[in-house]
């Protein structure tokens, strides 16, 4: 069951879902709009034949943008960027990132794969974004970039996000490049 704004705004003001540095004008009818950050992670350009998904190496470097400024993402580029907002979800409750359709018709692609959040998840989410059109397009910090849509579990979750061992991204505070790495590790 997809949560309302009604049942959205009665699970913000009982702290079972929280959003750090969140409008409420931004709780649409079956979602929440998510907001820009400032920080992006670019791919390096590097002699490299490939990238090896079992090594640590990380192949990105982080890039702060003043928020007067414009983030230019080029035609065929692949950035990761974070969203402002922090957010916490209880046990029972699940959601999905998705990209905003008056984006996608100027070819922003917002969310490429992995959009979903695992219950127990805190923290900021990391985009993954591409310029599919054929002209740069400009991104302004505090834009509305995506939109976050909570689903209510069956039953809560036995083994939540945070109480897992492999959970790679729980907690994370800014734009980390991929850690997929620490699947061999295990």
């Amino acid at each position: 069951m997809i949560l309302s704004d009604k049942d959205i705004r009665e699970h913000l003001k009982s702290g079972r879902i929280k959003i750090e540095g969140f409008n409420e004008d931004r709780i649409q009818a079956g979602w929440v709009d998510l907001s820009l950050g400032n920080e992006f992670r670019v791919f390096k350009i590097t002699s490299q034949p490939y990238i090896d998904v079992r090594e640590a190496t990380d192949h990105t470097e982080k890039i702060i943008v003043d928020d007067a400024k414009p983030f230019i993402i080029h035609p065929n580029e692949f950035v990761l960027g974070g969203v402002k907002e922090k957010i916490s979800i209880p046990d029972d409750i699940a959601a999905y990132v998705d990209g905003r359709s008056s984006l996608g018709r100027i070819g922003l692609v917002v969310h490429v794969t992995s959009g979903f959040v695992d219950p127990g998840f805190s923290g900021k989410l990391v985009l993954e974004m591409t310029n599919v059109g054929k002209m740069p397009i400009a991104l302004h910090t505090g834009m509305r970039i995506c939109k976050l849509v909570f689903f209510k579990l069956s039953s809560a979750a036995e083994r939540p996000y945070n109480m897992r061992k492999d959970a790679k991204y729980h907690g994370q505070e800014s734009v980390e490049g991929s850690r997929i790495h620490k699947d061999f590790k295990e």
